[in-house]
């Protein structure tokens, strides 16, 4: 069954949100997400590496690991893409934004070993997508992971100027709004069939 590019969009977004759906990303989801602008530079250095790993890693399974029967070799090669391209978004970021540099500190590295972009690497090929719908998919989980980090780094600006409980103060109340912002997206799981 061919799924549509409407369908995969709204899906990867939506129904399927990488972070809060599927539960991968969730170290920077939760560090990154004090600030709204923090989140959005993070959203954007995670869209740029996981759509360039993304075009990368199916570049390098479909052209060479794959003619060469070397595919037990995918995760290592996928590791290693995405690791160059971390390091070329940091070098870049201290060259022309050195205060996002700075406010994104130890988990710009950690893009690296986001399991979301690893994640979408290995699910393009599990799921049989051409170039085109891999690419689209990966800007949509990325597009979709930059939306929970926003709303939820919203809500943690407008919680820190609420009167939160002593005890909820800090990763507690983070971790429930976490929770209620998952089951709110989870509601707009009638609205596309899974890809």
């Amino acid at each position: 069954m061919e799924i549509s590019i409407f369908a995969l969009i709204i899906g990867a977004i939506f129904v399927n949100n990488v972070v809060l759906a599927q539960f991968l990303g969730i170290c920077p989801f939760l560090g990154v997400s004090k600030d709204v602008k923090s989140s959005l530079g993070m959203g954007g250095a995670v869209l740029f590496v996981m759509l360039l790993a993304t075009l990368v890693t199916y570049l390098i399974y479909y052209y060479v690991l794959r003619p060469l029967q070397l595919e037990y070799l995918q995760t290592i090669a996928y590791i290693l893409v995405i690791a160059g391209l971390v390091q070329m978004v940091e070098i870049v970021l201290k060259k022309i934004a050195p205060a996002l540099y700075q406010t994104l500190g130890v988990f710009l590295p950690l893009i690296t070993t986001n399991c979301a972009v690893l994640g979408v690497a290995i699910l393009v090929v599990q799921k049989h997508m051409n170039l085109f719908q891999s690419v689209i998919y990966a800007a949509s989980i990325a597009v979709g992971f930059t939306l929970a980090l926003v709303i939820f780094a919203g809500l943690r600006e407008q919680m820190e100027l609420t009167g939160v409980p002593k005890g909820m103060k800090g990763v507690p109340i983070a971790l429930v709004t976490a929770g209620i912002l998952a089951m709110a997206f989870m509601g707009f799981g009638g609205l596309v069939p899974l890809p």
